[in-house]
């Protein structure tokens, strides 16, 4: 990704977040600071980027030189006109700064969390850290990743905390700031990273486009950050895509639209909500099929209909009338919960539109179960029973495979038993891609293991697609 990586902020005032600038302004101005910094919140809002700001405003040899010469505070203007302290932004010319923007730095150390997670890398820190700078004014290391060190190494990390050297300076970095222990928190300078609104994103792609020379319409721009998640590294990687695509062409949202597949996306979810409506299982999964067809985003359709369910809901609340949908306000919060469970499960899986699949099964079940047991027809009065049985068994199955696999779980929810004896059950469903992912080797083999342990009996299981 060369535009994230050729435009990551170097200096405070390039920070594309207001509330960041003037936390950093505020904490470094100070004649004293801070020894331990926590850096929290989602990826992709540069936590590693201004950790290596902070490091560099802490050894820039111009801003030591300046502050021992003056107590005088120069003042100077970004581009949105904010005002800074001249003695506190970076030169990024002298020689700590180049080699912390380059990674060459011998006194700034940035250590993967996950690849050094143990109690015996965290003492070997420990016993480093004595050692004084080789050049640089302050020792700073840089964790990221925090979160993923042991309970014994995080003990270890305290001990260090507690009593720092006064030439060294940590930065923590996470996504995960519930991971953290309050021990550890309690002895750092907390830097929350929220989400970048869209003008924040703005800033930072006009920033690009204007070094770049891209010709881009106001609207695409707009529209690549509601894209982006309110991630700057997934904003710029969206910008950087659409460049590339669009080589020698003016950038329209329409084209964005057309290169990322999302220009129907508001039809899509439109006609989500009204097959939700009518709990129509059948209708949303050729949905499914239709946007995988079209190589939309299943991420970024799942955002979009949790944000038009989050509209509808404050409608409701508000008694606008606009949305005339007829869905409760307890079933709007049913269909957030399972869709935003969905969408955290898109990264993870192998299928990316399955976890929005599962998602509607789960929603259309009550009624698919009822829909089951009509398509038998007229039953005898021993059919009757052999019914209720086959959906007992279903049950059983479900419940007993739910700590083995959650993908073959959320399948079995779209089959219904059609016979079920001391040799045999079969399973159908009406959905081709549920019956080839069922037969698959392993999911299958978990099928038939679990037949045998709930019925005690050595049954075949048979998977069948209704014609």
């Amino acid at each position: 990704m060369v535009f994230y990586r050729k435009y990551r902020p170097q200096t405070i005032s390039e920070l594309d977040s207001s509330n960041l600038r003037e936390t950093l302004l505020s904490v470094l101005s100070e004649k004293e600071t801070p020894h331990a910094f926590l850096f929290t919140g989602p990826k992709g809002l540069g936590k590693t980027s201004t950790a290596r700001i902070v490091a560099k405003v802490l050894n820039c040899e111009r801003l030591a030189t300046s502050k021992l010469a003056s107590s005088s505070k120069d003042k100077k203007l970004n581009a949105k006109r904010y005002t800074l302290e001249a003695d506190i932004e970076p030169c990024n010319e002298c020689d700590q700064c180049k080699s912390i923007t380059n990674g060459t730095n011998m006194d700034v150390l940035e250590i993967d969390g996950a690849s050094n997670r143990g109690i015996d890398e965290i003492r070997d820190l420990r016993e480093k850290i004595r050692l004084a700078p080789l050049s640089a004014k302050k020792k700073v290391y840089i964790i990221d990743e925090v979160h993923m060190l042991t309970t014994e190494a995080f003990n270890a990390l305290l001990k260090t905390l507690e009593e720092p050297p006064s030439h060294v300076v940590f930065i923590l970095c996470t996504t995960e700031l519930h991971k953290v222990p309050a021990t550890i928190l309690s002895r750092c300078f907390h830097v929350q990273f929220v989400l970048a609104t869209n003008e924040d994103l703005k800033r930072t792609f006009l920033r690009i486009v204007k070094s770049e020379k891209i010709d881009i319409e106001e609207d695409a721009l707009q529209y690549i950050a509601s894209l982006s998640g309110g991630s700057f590294r997934d904003g710029v990687k969206i910008l950087e895509e659409a460049t590339f695509l669009l080589k020698n062409e003016k950038i329209t949202k329409s084209k964005v639209e057309e290169k990322f597949h999302t220009g129907h996306m508001g039809e899509y979810v439109q006609k989500a909500l009204d097959l939700l409506i009518k709990k129509d299982a059948g209708g949303l999964f050729a949905l499914s099929e239709n946007m995988t067809k079209e190589g939309m985003d299943a991420k970024f359709f799942l955002e979009q209909l949790i944000n038009q369910l989050h509209t509808i809901l404050l409608s409701k609340i508000h008694g606008d009338s606009q949305h005339t949908l007829t869905l409760e306000i307890q079933d709007i919060k049913m269909l957030t919960q399972i869709f935003a469970k969905a969408h955290g499960e898109v990264k993870l899986s192998v299928v990316p539109q399955l976890p929005f699949e599962i998602a509607v099964l789960d929603w259309c079940r009550d009624k698919e179960v009822a829909a089951s047991v009509k398509d038998f027809g007229e039953p005898k009065e021993m059919a009757v029973s052999v019914v209720v049985e086959n959906k007992e068994i279903l049950y059983q199955l479900i419940d007993h495979l739910k700590p083995v696999s959650p993908t073959l779980v959320g399948l079995l929810r779209g089959f219904r038993v059609t016979e079920y004896s001391d040799k045999a059950l079969v399973l159908m469903t009406k959905y081709t891609y549920h019956k080839e992912r069922l037969e698959e080797q392993q999911l299958l083999g978990f099928l038939k293991k679990a037949a045998i342990e709930v019925t005690g009996k050595e049954i075949e299981v048979k998977i069948k697609l209704e014609q």
